[in-house]
């Protein structure tokens, strides 16, 4: 297991790893199978989604804010219920084919590690699943 080190500056914000995470594959010499990735963090998600129109993040990133507020009739008292409800929205974790040693993302998608709490220091846990074929 291989684990990415994700600095974020602002509370909640949606930062592009795709780089990181191909670097790791091509430092490793991985050449097909998959790659799991998984967030450790309650207040902090990954997910899949359009990288071409830098708006999309923002869109996804509002969308959610206005779902779910970061002031709201919560009970959780460290005051980042919000943060907790979206990672529950985007998820802990994604799966991503590998092939000639390059992550099989459509045209358009990149890998984004999603900030619901920050700024923090925060990990990604990087395993490789080997192809059986």
């Amino acid at each position: 297991m291989f684990q990415l080190t994700v600095q974020s500056h602002q509370r909640v914000e949606l930062i592009n790893i795709t780089s990181q995470v191909q670097a790791l594959i091509s430092q490793q010499k991985i050449n097909s199978g998959a790659c799991l990735l998984f967030v450790p963090h309650t207040t902090a998600g990954i997910t899949i989604n359009e990288n071409a129109d830098p708006d999309v993040a923002r869109d996804i990133m509002a969308t959610l804010s206005r779902l779910v507020p970061q002031r709201g009739d919560y009970q959780h008292l460290e005051g980042n219920s919000d943060a907790h409800i979206k990672a529950v929205l985007t998820g802990s974790s994604v799966i991503v084919p590998i092939s000639q040693g390059r992550l099989q993302l459509g045209t358009w998608q990149a890998i984004y590690f999603a900030e619901f709490d920050g700024p923090r220091r925060r990990q990604v846990l990087v395993s490789f699943l080997a192809s059986l074929v």
